[in-house]
């Protein structure tokens, strides 16, 4: 097996979601890739962390949900029999609507400490995309070797029932064990331990990493402080957020952590942004110029960029001409605000608060009007009035949205999705 990979399992029901966002951090800085976690939604917007979530699915929309909240992968509770079934179709569905390598089975050992080699061939066969085992003891290892052999699927193994039994040795050993089998991930409770064990476990396997590369700081031209100026952007607006400097460590730390680090002038010292204010900035993307003397990076903003609560640093105009910078993406964000501000704040007068003073019903019945209104006008030889149909039907949709709390963010990445 080349290459390992360690995901971090959150499974407490009763923890809140601000808790579970510090343990997902704590997963994040010590370089693990994935956790299970309830509160999706919350997770992805505060923090880069891929997610793979644990769902006992009992018909297709759970698993679409699920993933449209964010998940990169579902883990379908239990088809050995303990509590319910999973329908073979539902299976199927899902696999050949987001492809198998996003639909996997989480199972865990019967009461006498077997696993269900044939039910699991047979979701396969219906397009599950790999299986993730829970409950592992020492006396299993049998059984988890034959199931590697007789199963070809990727296997993850949560190894915290060996913790349990075992010391920091003992658990490299059996890591070791269990990925000689044909397991390629492991799968970590989170606990006061976790980053010994994760430090213990990277020293001793090859853990495979999403981003790397062969650029080394000494490579770049730096300036007479011997740092590199970086221009961030926001990853999916290409908004210009804010200037900062690295040195090497600073540099280094950013590619280990997946986190922007800097190095502060003014303190002579590193600082990670968002470590105070909570608005981090999680890499995207990291890019050169031609003279490699200024980098360029790409990040998943969290809160806003700037420290005088602007969303960027750079908000004060010195010389503007008249142009039209009319942008598809930032009308329907700004039309989607203005409709939100007439929500939270009401003005007489206003057609949009007439709509939400009806209700959802009155502007269902809108939505629909304006739909018949477009396949009226799509029939007309002339596309003008086509045009202010459609219009019609997206600020009508909007309103819509808002009432409902649907975001153009999610909107837009339900569409991604279907690609």
């Amino acid at each position: 097996m080349s290459s390992i990979k360690i995901i971090g399992n959150i499974s407490v029901p009763n923890t809140s979601s601000e808790d579970k966002l510090n343990i997902a951090k704590n997963f994040k800085e010590l370089g693990i890739d994935e956790e299970y976690v309830e509160e999706v939604k919350y997770i992805k917007d505060n923090i880069d962390l891929p997610l793979s979530v644990c769902i006992k699915a009992t018909k297709f929309d759970d698993v679409k949900y699920t993933l449209y909240a964010g998940a990169s992968r579902v883990a379908i509770y239990d088809p050995i029999g303990k509590n319910s079934v999973l329908d073979l179709e539902l299976v199927n569905e899902s696999s050949l609507r987001f492809g198998k390598e996003k639909i996997f089975i989480n199972i865990g050992f019967t009461e006498e400490g077997s696993l269900e080699i044939s039910d699991l061939k047979e979701y396969k066969l219906f397009g599950a995309g790999g299986v993730y085992i829970n409950g592992l003891r020492k006396a299993y290892f049998d059984e988890i070797k034959s199931f590697c052999e007789e199963v070809d699927l990727p296997v993850g193994v949560n190894v915290s029932g060996i913790i349990e039994e075992s010391s920091a040795a003992d658990l490299i050993s059996s890591v070791k064990d269990i990925i000689s089998f044909g397991a390629d991930t492991i799968i970590l409770d989170y606990n006061d331990n976790l980053k010994e064990y994760v430090q213990s476990i990277k020293s001793a396997v090859s853990i495979g990493a999403d981003a790397s590369t062969d650029m080394a700081f000494s490579t770049f031209k730096l300036n007479s402080d011997s740092l590199i100026p970086v221009i961030v952007q926001d990853y999916k607006t290409d908004e210009v957020l804010m200037m900062a400097y690295m040195n090497e460590e600073a540099y280094n730390k950013t590619l280990e952590t997946g986190t922007m680090t800097y190095f502060s002038r003014s303190r002579q010292s590193l600082w990670v942004k968002g470590e105070t204010s909570g608005h981090f900035q999680y890499v995207q993307k990291l890019s050169i110029d031609c003279d490699k003397d200024t980098l360029l990076a790409k990040v998943k903003q969290i809160g806003v960029a700037c420290h005088t609560g602007n969303p960027t640093c750079f908000y004060t105009d010195i010389l503007k001409k008249e142009y039209d910078d009319t942008n598809p993406l930032k009308v329907f964000q700004e039309e989607y605000d203005i409709i939100l501000d007439r929500k939270n704040n009401p003005k007489e007068g206003s057609y949009t608060n007439y709509l939400f003073d009806k209700g959802v019903d009155k502007i269902l019945k809108k939505v629909g009007e304006e739909a018949t209104e477009i396949v009226i006008a799509a029939k007309n030889p002339d596309n003008e009035e086509l045009k202010y149909e459609l219009a019609d039907f997206l600020y009508h949709a909007m309103v819509l949205m808002v009432e409902q709390g649907v975001t153009w963010d999610e909107v837009v990445e339900a569409i991604a999705k279907r690609r």
